[in-house]
């Protein structure tokens, strides 16, 4: 899997690329499908960050790092 940078990297690339329109349909079809997968991903990545922020911070301060479940599939998504 790549690293969260280069997913958004490329990312942005793509929304570039779609925003120009001038891609013909079925180009566009594909961008956006991988686009999607590379945003998921990314939102994944961000979700897993943000809870073993969440456990060092109810930590009372000390660094302890301790095991972070990711949310599974079928676990609600916070907007």
């Amino acid at each position: 899997m790549a690293k969260f940078e280069e997913c958004l990297q490329r990312l942005e690339k793509i929304v570039q690329e779609l925003e120009k329109g001038d891609a013909p349909l079925e180009k566009s079809l594909t961008l956006f499908e991988e686009g999607m997968h590379l945003s998921s991903t990314c939102r994944k990545e961000l979700e897993q960050a943000e809870g073993k922020v969440e456990i060092l911070l109810k930590k009372n301060g000390k660094l302890e790092a301790e095991p972070f479940e990711p949310m599974t599939e079928k676990a609600p998504v916070r907007s």
